[in-house]
Protein backbone atom coordinates (compact mmCIF):
# COMPACT_ATOMS: atom_id res chain seq x y z
CA UNK A 1 0.00 0.00 0.00
CA UNK A 2 1.48 3.31 -1.35
CA UNK A 3 0.15 6.87 0.59
CA UNK A 4 -1.84 7.29 -2.87
CA UNK A 5 -4.02 4.89 -1.28
CA UNK A 6 -4.66 7.31 1.39
CA UNK A 7 -5.41 10.18 -0.79
CA UNK A 8 -9.33 11.50 -0.56
CA UNK A 9 -10.15 11.45 -4.06
CA UNK A 10 -12.95 13.49 -5.56
CA UNK A 11 -14.06 14.77 -8.78
CA UNK A 12 -13.68 18.02 -9.01
CA UNK A 13 -15.64 21.22 -10.37
CA UNK A 14 -15.32 22.30 -13.72
CA UNK A 15 -15.39 26.23 -14.09
CA UNK A 16 -16.44 27.68 -17.30
CA UNK A 17 -13.13 28.86 -19.31
CA UNK A 18 -10.92 32.13 -18.59
CA UNK A 19 -9.78 32.93 -21.78
CA UNK A 20 -7.37 35.16 -22.29
CA UNK A 21 -7.00 36.25 -25.60
CA UNK A 22 -8.05 39.80 -26.90
CA UNK A 23 -11.56 40.03 -28.83
CA UNK A 24 -13.63 37.65 -27.54
CA UNK A 25 -16.91 38.09 -26.10
CA UNK A 26 -16.83 35.79 -22.84
CA UNK A 27 -20.80 34.68 -22.02
CA UNK A 28 -19.64 31.49 -20.13
CA UNK A 29 -19.52 32.39 -16.37
CA UNK A 30 -22.75 34.77 -15.54
CA UNK A 31 -20.05 37.67 -15.06
CA UNK A 32 -21.73 41.22 -15.24
CA UNK A 33 -20.58 43.05 -17.84
CA UNK A 34 -20.62 46.46 -16.14
CA UNK A 35 -17.39 47.57 -13.61
CA UNK A 36 -18.33 47.99 -9.97
CA UNK A 37 -19.55 51.11 -8.74
CA UNK A 38 -17.31 53.59 -9.01
CA UNK A 39 -16.53 55.10 -6.12
CA UNK A 40 -15.26 51.44 -5.55
CA UNK A 41 -12.53 52.38 -7.87
CA UNK A 42 -11.86 55.44 -6.31
CA UNK A 43 -11.90 53.82 -2.80
CA UNK A 44 -9.31 50.89 -4.15
CA UNK A 45 -6.93 53.73 -5.41
CA UNK A 46 -7.16 55.27 -1.64
CA UNK A 47 -6.40 51.71 0.58
CA UNK A 48 -3.64 52.47 2.93
CA UNK A 49 -0.47 50.32 1.45
CA UNK A 50 0.94 50.01 4.89
CA UNK A 51 -2.42 48.54 6.36
CA UNK A 52 -1.84 45.44 4.27
CA UNK A 53 1.19 43.96 6.85
CA UNK A 54 -1.57 43.70 9.45
CA UNK A 55 -3.96 40.69 9.58
CA UNK A 56 -7.49 41.85 8.31
CA UNK A 57 -10.78 41.97 10.55
CA UNK A 58 -11.74 38.72 11.41
CA UNK A 59 -14.80 39.15 11.61
CA UNK A 60 -15.01 41.81 8.03
CA UNK A 61 -17.13 44.41 10.48
CA UNK A 62 -17.62 47.00 8.18
CA UNK A 63 -18.76 44.27 5.18
CA UNK A 64 -21.20 43.08 7.63
CA UNK A 65 -22.53 46.36 9.36
CA UNK A 66 -23.19 47.47 5.74
CA UNK A 67 -24.85 44.66 4.91
CA UNK A 68 -27.11 44.25 7.90
CA UNK A 69 -28.27 47.95 7.42
CA UNK A 70 -29.14 47.30 3.41
CA UNK A 71 -31.27 43.99 4.39
CA UNK A 72 -33.25 44.89 7.74
CA UNK A 73 -31.06 42.31 9.50
CA UNK A 74 -28.77 42.04 12.61
CA UNK A 75 -24.70 41.95 12.08
CA UNK A 76 -25.15 38.94 14.08
CA UNK A 77 -27.41 37.67 11.06
CA UNK A 78 -24.81 37.83 8.36
CA UNK A 79 -21.33 35.42 7.98
CA UNK A 80 -19.24 36.32 5.30
CA UNK A 81 -17.24 33.80 3.13
CA UNK A 82 -14.35 34.35 0.12
CA UNK A 83 -17.13 33.74 -2.49
CA UNK A 84 -20.21 32.07 -2.26
CA UNK A 85 -18.75 28.94 -2.91
CA UNK A 86 -16.69 29.42 -0.10
CA UNK A 87 -19.71 30.35 1.85
CA UNK A 88 -21.67 27.24 0.77
CA UNK A 89 -18.94 24.97 1.45
CA UNK A 90 -19.17 26.01 4.87
CA UNK A 91 -22.78 25.09 5.37
CA UNK A 92 -22.33 22.02 3.97
CA UNK A 93 -19.70 20.95 6.13
CA UNK A 94 -21.81 22.53 9.58
CA UNK A 95 -24.96 21.76 8.66
CA UNK A 96 -25.23 18.51 6.81
CA UNK A 97 -23.89 16.33 9.57
CA UNK A 98 -26.05 13.22 9.26
CA UNK A 99 -26.33 9.30 7.97
CA UNK A 100 -29.73 10.61 5.78
CA UNK A 101 -29.28 12.26 2.29
CA UNK A 102 -29.28 16.32 1.58
CA UNK A 103 -31.91 16.49 -1.20
CA UNK A 104 -31.11 18.73 -4.57
CA UNK A 105 -32.19 19.14 -7.73
CA UNK A 106 -30.81 16.55 -10.38
CA UNK A 107 -30.19 19.77 -12.93
CA UNK A 108 -28.43 22.41 -10.57
CA UNK A 109 -25.42 24.36 -9.67
CA UNK A 110 -22.28 21.38 -10.53
CA UNK A 111 -20.71 22.27 -7.17
CA UNK A 112 -23.48 20.84 -4.85
CA UNK A 113 -22.64 17.17 -5.57
CA UNK A 114 -18.53 17.75 -5.39
CA UNK A 115 -18.91 19.05 -2.07
CA UNK A 116 -21.41 16.45 -1.07
CA UNK A 117 -18.78 14.01 -2.31
CA UNK A 118 -15.58 16.10 -0.22
CA UNK A 119 -17.24 16.13 3.09
CA UNK A 120 -18.65 12.19 2.52
CA UNK A 121 -22.37 13.28 2.63
CA UNK A 122 -24.74 11.03 1.47
CA UNK A 123 -27.07 12.82 -0.72
CA UNK A 124 -30.07 11.85 -2.95
CA UNK A 125 -31.17 13.99 -6.65
CA UNK A 126 -34.80 15.34 -6.80
CA UNK A 127 -35.92 15.41 -10.71
CA UNK A 128 -37.04 18.49 -11.96
CA UNK A 129 -40.01 18.32 -14.06
CA UNK A 130 -40.12 18.90 -17.88
CA UNK A 131 -40.73 22.48 -17.46
CA UNK A 132 -37.36 22.74 -14.64
CA UNK A 133 -39.68 23.41 -11.99
CA UNK A 134 -38.55 22.04 -8.25
CA UNK A 135 -41.71 19.87 -6.88
CA UNK A 136 -42.02 20.97 -3.50
CA UNK A 137 -43.63 17.11 -2.66
CA UNK A 138 -39.78 15.66 -3.71
CA UNK A 139 -38.74 17.32 -0.75
CA UNK A 140 -40.73 16.22 1.90
CA UNK A 141 -39.14 12.70 2.40
CA UNK A 142 -36.70 11.75 4.94
CA UNK A 143 -33.47 14.01 4.52
CA UNK A 144 -30.24 15.66 6.48
CA UNK A 145 -30.99 18.63 4.81
CA UNK A 146 -31.85 20.46 1.76
CA UNK A 147 -30.71 23.25 -0.88
CA UNK A 148 -31.62 24.85 -4.17
CA UNK A 149 -30.69 27.65 -6.25
CA UNK A 150 -33.82 30.22 -6.57
CA UNK A 151 -33.23 31.42 -9.80
CA UNK A 152 -31.71 27.99 -10.15
CA UNK A 153 -28.72 27.22 -11.87
CA UNK A 154 -27.93 26.42 -15.15
CA UNK A 155 -32.33 26.93 -16.51
CA UNK A 156 -32.43 30.77 -14.60
CA UNK A 157 -36.21 29.47 -13.21
CA UNK A 158 -37.32 31.67 -10.22
CA UNK A 159 -39.45 29.38 -7.67
CA UNK A 160 -42.15 31.20 -5.78
CA UNK A 161 -41.31 32.20 -2.14
CA UNK A 162 -44.68 30.07 -0.87
CA UNK A 163 -43.38 27.12 -2.89
CA UNK A 164 -39.50 27.75 -0.52
CA UNK A 165 -41.97 28.11 2.41
CA UNK A 166 -44.14 25.11 1.59
CA UNK A 167 -40.59 22.94 1.92
CA UNK A 168 -39.65 25.04 5.02
CA UNK A 169 -42.78 23.98 6.47
CA UNK A 170 -42.25 20.36 5.66
CA UNK A 171 -38.31 20.25 6.86
CA UNK A 172 -38.66 22.03 10.47
CA UNK A 173 -35.72 19.43 11.84
CA UNK A 174 -32.72 20.25 9.00
CA UNK A 175 -31.40 23.59 7.65
CA UNK A 176 -32.80 24.70 4.39
CA UNK A 177 -29.99 26.33 2.19
CA UNK A 178 -31.34 29.06 -0.06
CA UNK A 179 -28.72 29.82 -2.58
CA UNK A 180 -29.46 33.51 -4.15
CA UNK A 181 -27.01 33.57 -6.46
CA UNK A 182 -29.39 35.76 -9.35
CA UNK A 183 -31.87 36.73 -7.19
CA UNK A 184 -31.63 40.74 -8.45
CA UNK A 185 -32.15 40.15 -11.75
CA UNK A 186 -35.67 40.08 -11.17
CA UNK A 187 -36.77 37.45 -8.61
CA UNK A 188 -38.14 37.92 -4.87
CA UNK A 189 -35.83 36.63 -2.13
CA UNK A 190 -37.43 34.45 0.23
CA UNK A 191 -35.31 37.12 2.87
CA UNK A 192 -38.69 37.64 4.53
CA UNK A 193 -38.99 34.32 5.68
CA UNK A 194 -36.30 34.57 8.14
CA UNK A 195 -37.97 35.91 10.52
CA UNK A 196 -40.51 32.76 10.57
CA UNK A 197 -37.77 29.90 9.76
CA UNK A 198 -34.93 29.94 12.30
CA UNK A 199 -33.64 26.94 10.10
CA UNK A 200 -33.40 28.77 6.91
CA UNK A 201 -30.13 30.03 5.71
CA UNK A 202 -29.80 32.25 2.41
CA UNK A 203 -26.86 32.73 0.50
CA UNK A 204 -25.84 35.50 -1.76
CA UNK A 205 -22.53 36.70 -3.61
CA UNK A 206 -21.37 40.07 -5.03
CA UNK A 207 -20.17 38.20 -8.15
CA UNK A 208 -22.83 38.73 -10.32
CA UNK A 209 -25.19 41.99 -9.48
CA UNK A 210 -22.67 43.52 -7.56
CA UNK A 211 -19.36 43.23 -10.15
CA UNK A 212 -17.49 41.56 -8.24
CA UNK A 213 -16.30 38.42 -9.22
CA UNK A 214 -12.37 39.01 -9.25
CA UNK A 215 -12.89 40.12 -4.87
CA UNK A 216 -14.44 36.94 -3.99
CA UNK A 217 -17.15 38.08 -1.83
CA UNK A 218 -20.11 35.99 -0.74
CA UNK A 219 -22.45 35.92 2.48
CA UNK A 220 -25.03 33.96 4.38
CA UNK A 221 -28.11 35.40 6.15
CA UNK A 222 -29.87 33.38 8.66
CA UNK A 223 -30.68 32.68 12.16
CA UNK A 224 -28.67 34.16 14.63
CA UNK A 225 -27.69 30.63 16.21
CA UNK A 226 -26.89 29.52 12.49
CA UNK A 227 -24.40 31.92 11.50
CA UNK A 228 -22.60 31.39 15.15
CA UNK A 229 -22.56 27.80 13.72
CA UNK A 230 -21.16 28.87 10.64
CA UNK A 231 -18.37 31.42 12.49
CA UNK A 232 -17.44 28.41 15.04
CA UNK A 233 -16.85 26.53 11.60
CA UNK A 234 -14.65 29.34 9.87
CA UNK A 235 -12.78 30.12 13.04
CA UNK A 236 -11.83 26.55 13.64
CA UNK A 237 -10.68 26.09 9.79
CA UNK A 238 -9.02 29.64 8.99
CA UNK A 239 -9.74 32.71 11.04
CA UNK A 240 -8.45 35.35 8.53
CA UNK A 241 -10.32 34.59 5.52
CA UNK A 242 -11.63 37.45 3.38
CA UNK A 243 -8.78 40.07 2.88
CA UNK A 244 -8.92 44.04 3.82
CA UNK A 245 -9.36 45.02 0.05
CA UNK A 246 -12.40 42.96 -0.12
CA UNK A 247 -13.79 43.77 3.02
CA UNK A 248 -13.56 47.71 2.16
CA UNK A 249 -14.33 47.76 -1.40
CA UNK A 250 -17.19 45.41 -0.71
CA UNK A 251 -18.63 47.75 1.76
CA UNK A 252 -18.64 50.48 -0.37
CA UNK A 253 -20.54 48.76 -3.31
CA UNK A 254 -23.42 48.51 -0.56
CA UNK A 255 -23.50 51.66 0.00
CA UNK A 256 -23.70 52.26 -3.75
CA UNK A 257 -27.57 51.51 -4.14
CA UNK A 258 -28.01 53.86 -7.17
CA UNK A 259 -25.37 52.36 -9.21
CA UNK A 260 -26.36 48.56 -8.06
CA UNK A 261 -29.91 49.32 -9.45
CA UNK A 262 -29.13 50.54 -12.82
CA UNK A 263 -26.98 48.16 -13.90
CA UNK A 264 -29.09 45.48 -12.77
CA UNK A 265 -31.67 47.21 -14.73
CA UNK A 266 -29.76 47.53 -17.98
CA UNK A 267 -28.90 43.69 -17.78
CA UNK A 268 -32.94 42.92 -16.96
CA UNK A 269 -33.58 44.94 -20.35
CA UNK A 270 -30.55 43.39 -22.59
CA UNK A 271 -32.04 40.03 -21.05
CA UNK A 272 -35.64 40.69 -21.97
CA UNK A 273 -34.77 41.55 -25.03
CA UNK A 274 -32.09 38.82 -25.76
CA UNK A 275 -35.17 36.45 -25.12
CA UNK A 276 -37.42 37.87 -28.11
CA UNK A 277 -34.38 37.74 -30.56
CA UNK A 278 -33.72 34.04 -29.69
CA UNK A 279 -37.14 32.09 -30.34
CA UNK A 280 -37.12 34.36 -34.02
CA UNK A 281 -34.03 32.06 -34.58
CA UNK A 282 -35.54 29.03 -33.32
CA UNK A 283 -34.57 28.60 -29.54
CA UNK A 284 -36.81 27.60 -26.90
CA UNK A 285 -35.80 28.18 -23.08
CA UNK A 286 -37.32 28.58 -19.92
CA UNK A 287 -38.50 32.04 -18.50
CA UNK A 288 -34.83 33.33 -16.63
CA UNK A 289 -35.18 35.61 -14.28
CA UNK A 290 -31.21 35.12 -13.80
CA UNK A 291 -28.63 36.97 -15.52
CA UNK A 292 -28.01 34.38 -18.21
CA UNK A 293 -30.31 32.13 -20.42
CA UNK A 294 -31.00 29.02 -20.93
CA UNK A 295 -31.85 27.84 -24.62
CA UNK A 296 -31.81 25.23 -27.00
CA UNK A 297 -32.09 24.99 -30.48
CA UNK A 298 -35.67 23.38 -32.12
CA UNK A 299 -33.62 21.71 -35.01
CA UNK A 300 -29.72 22.14 -34.04
CA UNK A 301 -27.47 20.16 -31.50
CA UNK A 302 -26.36 22.19 -28.49
CA UNK A 303 -22.92 20.90 -28.87
CA UNK A 304 -22.38 21.79 -32.86
CA UNK A 305 -23.95 25.67 -31.82
CA UNK A 306 -21.55 25.94 -29.34
CA UNK A 307 -18.44 24.76 -31.17
CA UNK A 308 -19.57 27.55 -33.89
CA UNK A 309 -19.77 29.83 -31.26
CA UNK A 310 -16.08 29.12 -30.24
CA UNK A 311 -14.71 29.30 -33.31
CA UNK A 312 -16.10 32.60 -33.78
CA UNK A 313 -14.67 33.81 -30.56
CA UNK A 314 -17.56 33.79 -28.49
CA UNK A 315 -17.79 31.85 -25.72
CA UNK A 316 -21.01 30.24 -24.18
CA UNK A 317 -21.31 27.13 -21.61
CA UNK A 318 -22.45 23.86 -22.50
CA UNK A 319 -22.63 20.37 -21.29
CA UNK A 320 -23.02 17.06 -22.47
CA UNK A 321 -25.25 15.60 -20.16
CA UNK A 322 -28.26 13.86 -19.97
CA UNK A 323 -31.68 16.32 -20.37
CA UNK A 324 -29.69 19.29 -20.87
CA UNK A 325 -27.42 18.36 -23.83
CA UNK A 326 -29.07 20.57 -26.12
CA UNK A 327 -28.99 23.12 -24.70
CA UNK A 328 -26.70 26.90 -23.90
CA UNK A 329 -26.26 28.85 -20.94
CA UNK A 330 -25.55 31.97 -22.27
CA UNK A 331 -24.94 34.65 -19.86
CA UNK A 332 -26.57 38.50 -20.41
CA UNK A 333 -23.01 40.72 -21.73
CA UNK A 334 -23.66 43.96 -23.16
CA UNK A 335 -26.38 45.37 -25.30
CA UNK A 336 -23.14 45.19 -28.16
CA UNK A 337 -22.04 41.66 -27.10
CA UNK A 338 -25.36 40.45 -27.16
CA UNK A 339 -25.78 42.01 -30.54
CA UNK A 340 -22.72 40.40 -32.16
CA UNK A 341 -23.72 36.78 -30.34
CA UNK A 342 -26.90 36.82 -32.24
CA UNK A 343 -25.84 37.59 -35.41
CA UNK A 344 -23.66 34.86 -34.99
CA UNK A 345 -26.05 32.68 -33.88
CA UNK A 346 -28.04 33.94 -36.99
CA UNK A 347 -25.23 32.76 -39.10
CA UNK A 348 -25.16 29.16 -37.94
CA UNK A 349 -28.42 28.01 -37.30
CA UNK A 350 -28.89 29.36 -41.01
CA UNK A 351 -26.02 27.13 -41.94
Amino acid sequence: MSWEDKVRRVVPYVPGEQPKQKGIIKLNTNENPYPPAPEVERLLREIDYSALRLYPDTDAGELTKELAAYYGLKPSQIFVGVGSDDVLSMAFLTFFNSEKPILFPDITYSFYDVWADLYRIPYKLCPLDDSFRINPDDYKQENGGIIFPNPNAPTGVLESVDMVEEILRANPEVVVIVDEAYIDFGGESCLPLLSRYENLLVVQTFSKSRSMAGMRIGFAMGNEKLIQCLNDVKFSFNSYTMNLPAQVLGAQAVRDKVYFAETCGKIIKTREWVKEELKKLGFDFPDSKANFIFAAHRHMSGGVIFEALRERGIYVRHWDKPRIGNYLRITIGTKEEMERLLEALAEIVAE
